[in-house]
């Protein structure tokens, strides 16, 4: 096991041994999950996962990624007394305890993005769809710009230009203003990160 994989573990498991010691399943409804046979049912990306004192159990009973196991214990354990209300669209740096990790965001999300899909805005916009993905218009000027859920109670805005003959493509990544009352920096961190492997592995379906 790496070194990286081994911190994760060593989080999960801490995030695994908090679950237990509360009554996970009376937050479902501030967390706009489900309760399934003694878990709680709660939709990333799309995908249904499961999570109980056990542990995090995916679609089809398939492995779960470190990323996805952190981010849903921490959804879970930072659940607020209740739902606020959205807000403003924020990027990434804008959110108070950002700072060191932007880089990390810009490189693994907006950059992958960039890259993968310079060229190919139509992809793009295909690929979001698949997630769920709405147009969003709020007058402003892009070759994509949608939402869809990444969890339950948090939303995401991808905006997107294509590149031309005087710019590369550009991606912003942005969340409501609410979103850190239910994750930490490092799980949106993580939560860019795995929107842009999605997106990205799209190309190879």
């Amino acid at each position: 096991m790496s070194a990286k994989a081994a911190v994760f573990e060593t989080t999960y498991r801490h995030y695994l041994d908090r679950i237990a010691g509360i009554d996970y399943l009376e937050r479902a409804d501030r967390l706009g999950a489900e309760v399934v046979d003694g878990a709680l049912e709660i939709k990333l990306f799309g995908r249904a996962y499961r999570i109980s004192r056990e542990g995090v159990s995916g679609p089809d009973d398939k492995p779960v990624s470190f990323g996805v196991r952190v981010v849903l214990c921490c959804y879970i354990l930072q659940c607020p007394e209740s739902v606020p209300p959205s807000g403003d669209w924020m990027t990434y740096r804008e959110f108070r305890d950002a700072g060191p990790l932007v880089g990390y965001f810009q490189a693994n999300t907006h950059k992958i993005i960039e890259t993968a899909f310079a060229g190919n805005s139509d992809g793009l916009i295909r690929a979001c769809q698949r997630l769920g993905g709405k147009p969003f218009d709020d007058g402003g000027a892009y070759d994509a710009s949608l939402t869809f859920p990444f969890l339950p109670r948090i939303p995401v805005l991808l905006r997107f230009n294509d590149r031309d003959e005087e710019f590369p493509a550009q991606c912003a990544v942005m969340f409501p203003r609410s979103a850190e009352a239910f994750l930490d920096m490092e799980c949106m961190a993580i939560g860019g990160t795995l929107l842009a492997g999605t997106l990205v592995g799209s190309l190879q379906d």
